[in-house]
């Protein structure tokens, strides 16, 4: 692979050697030039069935009420309310799923089950726990014990749900709940933005597949499989566009390949400043190179760049091809060009990439949720960069005289080649730029990257 060497100038900010001279952009910069560029994608409509975590592109109203009649909440017996506790002839039942073809009549009482209708004339249901069923001269007869008022254990017409109720509105992500409340008011095709196409590429000479026997200088390729598992994890449409060596037409080839299919194309890989870190300067013949460098640690050499090219026929499934982001009649891809240690170049794909995939996706608020949390164990600041620490985040009940607050566990080594750091890490503990010790028990802001 090229090079993954950092030439540090703390003074300046900037670093020579390639076909550019690029900023250390500070993170919330860079989020925020990102998420300039990350327009939603368009809508299209697919059947409730596969809309599971995909953003509502449009409010849903209710086109009927919820219950569309009065119906029971309980089994029991459909009263005139009036009548009070006594003895009444039962004249008919209702049950869930039909109607009752006659009228209550004051003195007379009918069996009902949950969700029923009630019959004209009823206006209230005693549960069947206040009843007793007895017979009189050959007939059915109940003996009602409580007393209820008018409406007691109904469900009033519309009283879950109006009619023209907005009852999820445009940017929803669809969970299961929501799902239901689709089900419920009939929206069996639903309008969504579509999911993101995520080109994941793979860059260097020494790469092989994860089957492969090693050769000499070889390592197997573990950015594109976990890259691949993260898209497609986070609601994204993964494309696996293999592996592509360290020379330049075969590179810039491959590079054209995923801007043409994807919404957003992850190179991991040759962004750094030797003689074979080729995507950034190919980036910026192909289009507009935004930004090259980071100010953070790990992931430092992130390059981000946008490429307009004309539309490709390939191959999102829910809408037959990569959207349009830009002018009418053009594609437009959002390219990350990742660094090639594995944990640098996750890193960098949660903090950038996945805000940006959020975005396309039609999310409102496409940020990692962010909290505080004490540290378990010191933990050394770095003197240059502001650090993205990879921790294990739990919930602590004893914290804050029991009000319960966050502690944060290193994952430990932290070198940026270590993916076992990123196996448990749920949080990344954002750590400032100093030449000191935090103690065990400092607060720190973590944002949370997976289930606590």
């Amino acid at each position: 692979m090229a090079s993954q060497s950092e030439l540090r100038s703390p003074e300046t900010g900037t670093e020579s050697g390639g076909e550019a001279e690029y900023r250390m952009l500070p993170v919330p910069e860079a989020l925020t030039l990102v998420l300039a560029q990350s327009h939603a994608l368009p809508v299209v409509e697919l059947p409730l069935a596969q809309v599971l975590g995909m953003v509502l592109g449009s409010d849903v109203l209710a086109p009927d009420p919820l219950p569309p009649f009065p119906a029971s909440m309980k089994d029991g017996y459909a009263v005139v309310a009036g009548d009070g506790p006594g003895e009444y002839p039962l004249v008919g039942e209702v049950r869930a799923g039909g109607v009752a073809d006659f009228t209550l009549e004051p003195g007379q009482v009918a069996y009902i089950t949950t969700g029923a209708p009630l019959p004209p004339g009823a206006d209230a249901v005693v549960m069947v726990e206040e009843t007793s069923q007895f017979g009189r001269d050959g007939a059915p007869w109940v003996r009602i014990g409580a007393t209820v008022d008018k409406g007691a254990d109904v469900r009033a017409v519309g009283v879950d749900v109006a009619e023209g109720q907005v009852v999820l509105g445009r940017g929803t992500r669809l969970g299961p709940a929501e799902l239901g409340i689709l089900a419920t008011v009939g929206q069996a095709v639903v309008p969504v933005h579509r999911r993101p196409v995520v080109g994941v590429l793979s860059t260097g000479d020494e790469l092989v597949e994860p089957g492969a026997a090693l050769g000499p200088g070889q390592i197997r390729d573990s950015n594109r499989a976990a890259l691949l598992a993260a898209v497609a994890a986070l609601g994204g449409e993964p494309l696996d566009l293999g592996i592509a060596g360290d020379e330049a037409d075969a590179l810039a080839a491959a590079l054209q390949r995923g801007i043409a299919q994807a919404d957003i194309l992850l190179t991991s890989g040759g962004v750094s400043m030797g003689d074979l870190d080729l995507v950034k300067p190919l980036l910026a013949r192909l289009g507009t190179v935004h930004f090259g460098r980071l100010l953070m640690k790990p992931g430092k050499p992130l390059t981000f760049a946008t490429v307009a090219t004309e539309r490709a026929g390939v191959a999102d499934q829910a809408a037959g091809g990569a959207a349009d982001q830009g002018a009418e009649g053009a594609h437009r891809c959002l390219v990350f060009g990742l660094p090639g240690n594995p944990v640098s170049s996750m890193v960098t794909f949660l903090l950038l990439a996945v805000p940006a995939m959020r975005q396309l996706a039609g999310a409102t608020n496409p940020h990692w949720p962010r909290v505080q949390a004490e540290l378990a164990q010191p933990l050394r600041l770095d003197a240059y960069r502001p650090e993205f620490h990879r921790a294990t985040l739990q919930w602590d009940v004893a914290r804050n005289g029991g009000r319960g607050g966050f502690v944060a566990t290193s994952t430990g080594i932290q070198a940026s080649s270590r993916l076992l750091s990123m196996r448990t890490a749920n949080g990344l503990l954002l750590l400032p730029v100093g030449e000191e010790t935090l103690p065990a028990g400092a607060v720190v802001d973590a944002l949370v990257i997976g289930e606590l």
